[in-house]
């Protein structure tokens, strides 16, 4: 069982910045979905296990930049710059053998992070 312990949510004025970080206790493929009120879980950005490929939805690429930190209990972070009113959202840390960007491809997540950006 992979554990995900997520911090870093709150809340920011539009244009500015956050920073997400997610803990795994495993060795996976990570990344971060988000779920917006009345709205589908929906694909944020995801890593590889070496970090070599990163991938993320057009909607935050150009802003958001995803990497991750082995070394350090297979840390996860997610930097959120240019933030805008529809990035708000709960953010959930997410680990997979073969994650996507389909939260079906998900085998663990985490409890989520709010991130509230305001206008």
């Amino acid at each position: 069982q992979v554990q995900l312990v997520e911090s870093g949510g709150g809340l920011v004025q539009a244009g500015g910045s956050l920073r997400l970080s997610c803990a795994a206790s495993g060795g996976y493929a990570m990344g971060w979905f988000r779920q917006a009120p009345g709205k589908e879980r929906e694909f944020v950005a995801t890593i590889t296990w070496s970090g070599g490929s990163t991938y993320y939805a057009d909607s935050v690429k150009g802003r958001f930049t995803l990497s991750r930190d082995n070394a350090n209990k297979n840390t996860l972070y997610l930097q959120m710059n240019s933030l805008k009113p529809e990035d708000t959202a709960v953010y959930y840390c997410a680990a997979g053998r073969r994650m996507g960007s389909n939260p079906s491809s998900v085998d663990y997540w985490g409890r989520g992070t709010q991130v509230t950006v305001s206008s």
